[in-house]
């Protein structure tokens, strides 16, 4: 079977314990990585170098990129995409938690299929241990039905992908937002007229919490996304109805109270 390369990145605010369980599900995999690319997106503290330096010691293949100050979370892939060796990039966040059997399954995938450029998964959610199960982020399963789901919303879970190194470089890699780069980069790959799909089994477990709806609800976080889908509206890929449609719908989650966000995530956005 074909290698591939984790790719991840952790920054001084990661919580350790959540890092080193997130770290340890890839190393666990059914058929492991020949190298983790771990990017340190500015200076971290003592406990995430210590969980760093534990596997180092146990002859884990990381390779460490140490950025100057923290830049984002799309300058710190771009780097270290530059690292990896593989052509086959797995991403892995810092806090969630890959099934065994997930990165088997995707290089099966690109093994069948040698054009295909990204492979996901749903995944499941989680609050505090990987078994309480408390949500499902579904997402299509085919190259047609990706394409027009993309049109208004995010096709693929960005931390369950595996993706051709070589098909991120070819559209400049992720944009230097400081929110919503990896819907950026589905666009921008979409253009490019990639070839993709999900895997129907939920393999990711993400973590989840109250804070996580906060997070959304910021400006920053809804005026760089309808910046993204207008630039998406301006060059061809989705219509205008469409912009109109994504950036209401952003707007009412910013406006309305964090509830509303919860019935709309569990009752609608979920299904």
């Amino acid at each position: 079977m074909d290698k591939y390369s984790v790719l991840m990145t952790v920054y001084t605010n990661d919580n350790p314990g959540y890092f080193s369980i997130a770290l340890d599900s890839m190393l666990k995999q059914t058929y492991p990585p020949d190298e983790i690319v771990l990017v340190k997106d500015g200076p971290v503290v003592e406990p995430i170098q210590n969980v760093i330096d534990e596997y180092v010691a146990q002859g884990v293949p990381i390779i460490q990129v140490q950025l100057p100050q923290n830049r984002g979370l799309g300058v710190a892939l771009n780097e270290g995409i530059k690292t990896v060796k593989n052509e086959l990039v797995a991403r892995m966040d810092s806090d969630d938690y890959s099934m065994p059997k997930r990165c088997e399954l995707q290089v099966m995938e690109f093994e069948k299929n040698p054009d295909l450029d990204i492979v996901g998964c749903p995944v499941l959610e989680f609050i505090g241990t990987i078994d309480n199960i408390v949500g499902e982020r579904r997402v299509p399963l085919t190259n047609e039905d990706i394409y027009k789901f993309a049109k208004t919303r995010d096709p693929f879970n960005h931390p369950t992908v595996m993706y051709r190194k070589s098909s991120v470089e070819a559209v400049g890699g992720y944009s230097d937002y400081r929110k919503n780069q990896d819907t950026d980069l589905w666009i921008k790959m979409l253009s490019n007229h990639v070839s993709c799909m999900n895997l129907a089994e939920p393999l990711f477990r993400f973590r989840f919490d109250e804070e996580t709806y906060k997070k959304r609800k910021s400006w920053t976080n809804t005026k760089i996304l309808i910046e993204i889908r207008y630039r998406a509206w301006k060059s061809g890929f989705n219509t205008f109805g469409e912009f109109v449609l994504v950036s209401l719908a952003q707007l009412s989650v910013f406006v309305l109270p964090v509830w509303f966000q919860q019935f709309l995530y569990k009752k609608v956005l979920r299904r």
